[in-house]
């Protein structure tokens, strides 16, 4: 086994990486970029490089500093985690050559399954069912748009280097095509370097389901599968293991399908093959086709370590040490049932955008098993996934092991960042997934009751409103009920905040009568807890960098007005601003140009997704405010319409 061992990443899976080799006395390197200088990897690991400038580029995807980092701190072997290096065989021979260990696959096996084309091929010759679909070298828009049409429409356009739904379209119509194909080629370049795409038959009701293989070179097994159909933009959202509703019979014929396409290329380590499966009447063994081969851990992994009670980071440190297999197939059991969320910083009414901030408060119940990468007072930073934590619970039933996801969810506790959080709660509520009923389009048909913003609880505005009067220590010891009143005066003031204001008046000592605008709650401490309108509550106040939040309901968080703050207002609305900080790739309009409503203006690159930046209205572009290349902050204004009088 290896006395030391470098982390070629960063965020949750390095932290996940470290848990493990700690546990088995490894000794851990980390590596970071300049914006990754204070990461929670950095101070878990033994030891820790740096390698750059915060953009992957100069740092994460610089596989020459990551070998050197290596051999300077006397590690024998590089864990890539997933994403960056970890499935780039270039990076694996280099890794080899320098005399290091790769933990993972080897270069050979990687290039086979790399190439999404190539992989459904030798997928074809290993028996492995494949999805209809034009894998071909030639890669014209006409020779494409005719093979679109030879499959029939609705038709994906899958980047062959791809993964994670980037360089991903749906095409529903044949007039969609080209700009459908143009974006998907721009966004393989930019994420893989690779422009070349391929188009597959779209399964109307479709689900997700991938089996977890692991290898030795000489064999291979599987460790069940995993459901991941609750997506949004192609990207997974919950995942769960066993899949609902599946049989035996199925189980058999897809395990036995992965393992076929695991031993024909010799693997060796943790991988994944995805199946898109046609859930339109129930499942069958023969209604499921290879999508793609992950080589390398997912996301997802600790679903399937919770049913099986099996450490997939150990055994791919054993494996990669040089012992066989530890388990054969017969000896691998699944118990129960296990789900995972992704927490995300991310503007979820907005259309899903990533967002940034700094994590003023995080707490996350003991109830789950939490993977994270952050710590409250991180910054979410706009290089990197925005991605806070995974959240993965169990039970020895579905319906158990969502009810207690469900309650991990609502006991987890973020402030300083919008997230995805209350999107998450309302999927655990969501009637049909409860049920089991899921498919990759679930989300999309039931968005704007998923995405509903929350009415906030009155009884949490009353009460952050107290803490914001800096009243809620009067009831701690010793008490201070006179704070902001004036002496000789009524014990009543006006608590004012972002977006609202508030009465408070004191009828007794320790009991605080709040008036908002349509209701008033009377609000004490007792008993460690705060108690409203006479009935003890679940509410807790934290108090986090100028501002409090309220927890144990809706959450609410609430801001000082800042009294030196001017109201600005920008003339007009026409501007065109920018919704996070990113890289401006393309402008679409010149000054003078006509528009038209929805009209492509500006194309931004932020968190390894591109985003289009679309006219509001019809009008005529007055000023373009950005160049392509720019880098840019949330809000920065992009292009300026003019005013409707001026246009006419």
């Amino acid at each position: 086994m290896f006395d030391k061992i470098l982390i070629a990443n960063r965020g949750e899976i390095a932290c996940r990486i470290i848990q493990t080799a700690r546990r088995l006395g490894i000794r851990t390197v980390a590596v970071f970029s300049q914006a990754d200088a204070e990461a929670r990897h950095v101070a878990l690991a033994d030891e820790a490089v740096p390698i750059g400038g915060p953009a992957p580029k100069d740092s994460y995807l610089r596989g020459d500093r990551l070998i050197a980092a290596a051999l300077q701190t006397g590690a024998q072997a590089i864990h890539p985690g997933y994403g960056f290096l970890s499935e780039n065989p270039d990076f694996v021979e280099a890794v080899t050559a320098a005399g290091l260990v790769f933990i993972g696959p080897s270069a050979g096996a990687i290039r086979k399954m790399g190439l999404k084309d190539a992989a459904k091929a030798l997928m074809a010759e290993a028996g492995v069912p494949v999805v209809p679909g034009y894998h071909g070298p030639d890669q014209s828009p006409a020779r494409l748009a005719d093979e679109a049409a030879r499959i029939r429409y609705p038709v994906l356009i899958k980047a062959v280097a791809g993964g994670g739904g980037k360089g991903m379209r749906l095409v529903e119509r044949p007039a969609d095509f080209a700009d459908r194909l143009a974006s998907a080629q721009n966004e393989a370049a930019t994420a893989f370097g690779n422009s070349a795409v391929l188009i597959e038959k779209y399964i109307l009701t479709p689900r997700h389901i991938e089996m977890q293989i692991f290898g030795d070179g000489r064999r291979a097994l599987h460790l069940y599968e995993r459901d991941c159909s609750l997506q949004r933009r192609h990207q997974k959202v919950i995942e769960e293991a066993p899949a609902p509703g599946m049989t035996s019979e199925m189980r058999a014929a897809m395990g036995a399908a992965a393992v076929r396409a695991a031993e024909a290329i010799g693997y060796a380590g943790a991988g994944t093959v995805e199946f898109i499966v046609d859930a339109s009447a129930g499942l069958r063994p023969e209604g499921f086709w290879f999508m793609e081969m992950n080589t390398r851990l997912q996301v997802e992994h600790p679903v399937t370590e919770a049913i099986t009670g099996i450490d997939l980071v150990e055994w791919q440190l054993r494996v990669a040490a040089g012992e066989p297999l530890p388990a054969n197939q017969d000896q691998i059991h699944a118990t129960g049932h296990a789900f995972e969320a992704r927490l995300y910083a991310e503007d979820v009414p907005a259309g899903f955008l990533p967002a940034t901030g700094r994590l003023a408060h995080l707490a996350f119940p003991a109830t789950a098993r939490i993977e994270t990468g952050v710590r409250p007072g991180d910054q979410i930073s706009p290089w990197y996934d925005p991605m806070i934590a995974k959240i993965i619970t169990s039970g020895p039933t579905r319906a158990l092991a969502l009810q207690a996801l469900q309650g991990a969810l609502e006991a987890t506790e973020v402030a300083g960042t919008i997230t995805n959080l209350d999107f998450l709660i309302a999927l655990t509520r969501h009637p049909g997934f409860r049920r089991g009923e899921v498919d990759t389009g679930l989300i999309t048909r039931d968005l704007a009751a998923l995405t509903q913003p929350l009415s906030p609880d009155s009884r949490a505005v009353a009460l952050a409103a107290l803490g914001l009067a800096g009243l809620d220590d009067a009831g701690l010891d010793p008490p201070d009920w006179t704070k902001g009143f004036a002496l000789w005066q009524p014990l009543r003031q006006r608590i004012d905040w972002e977006g609202g204001h508030a009465h408070v008046e004191i009828p007794a000592p320790g009991l605080f009568r709040l008036h908002l605008d349509e209701v008033s709650h009377e609000l004490r401490f007792a008993n460690d807890r705060w108690w409203v309108d006479g009935a003890p509550t679940p509410l807790r106040l934290v108090h986090h960098a100028a501002a409090v939040s309220v927890f144990g309901t809706v959450p609410v968080t609430l801001k000082p007005l800042d009294p030196l703050a001017r109201q600005t207002e920008v003339s007009g609305a026409g501007l065109t601003l920018s919704p996070m900080p990113g890289l401006v790739r393309e402008i679409f309009v010149t000054p003078g140009q006509e528009v038209k409503a929805g009209e492509r203006l500006a194309l931004l690159e932020a968190m390894k997704m591109e985003h289009m930046l679309s006219a509001s209205r019809d009008g005529r572009v007055a000023e373009v405010l950005a160049a392509p290349g720019d880098q840019v902050e949330a809000g920065a204004a992009l292009i300026r319409l003019e005013e409707k009088e001026a246009h006419g």
